[in-house]
């Protein structure tokens, strides 16, 4: 049960952020556990890679039709590397109550990353 200092101080912070008195604190911890995720995964890339992928989306001005079949195949290499099915896996993984199979964590067996 936490302490009267902390539910205090809650309530507190809470009417300085708009909207943050309807987002139960639940919530508020899941989503706080997939951009922990998410940080891990973008840190997979290298900084120039990461600027780079900027760079592509930017010009690209969000649709692959817009780049270049190089730079497509560039922004699919990167994309590839910060391994976004994991990342999905992975969160769902956490925020399901029950545990998940592996297949839909991490893929079909023929698929899955060596080092698992």
């Amino acid at each position: 049960m936490p302490s009267s200092r902390v539910t205090h101080a809650l309530a507190h912070g809470s009417e300085h952020l708009p909207g943050l008195r309807r987002l139960p604190l639940l919530k508020l911890l899941a989503t706080a556990e997939v951009m922990l995720l998410a940080r891990e995964h973008v840190a997979r890339l290298e900084p120039h890679e990461r600027r780079r992928v900027v760079e592509l989306v930017r010009s690209g001005r969000g649709r692959r039709r817009n780049l270049t079949p190089e730079q497509r195949d560039e922004l699919a290499s990167l994309i590839d590397k910060a391994g976004p099915r994991s990342f999905i896996g992975e969160a769902a993984d956490r925020l399901s109550p029950v545990p998940l199979p592996r297949r839909l964590l991490y893929g079909p067996r023929r698929r899955r990353p060596v080092n698992r």
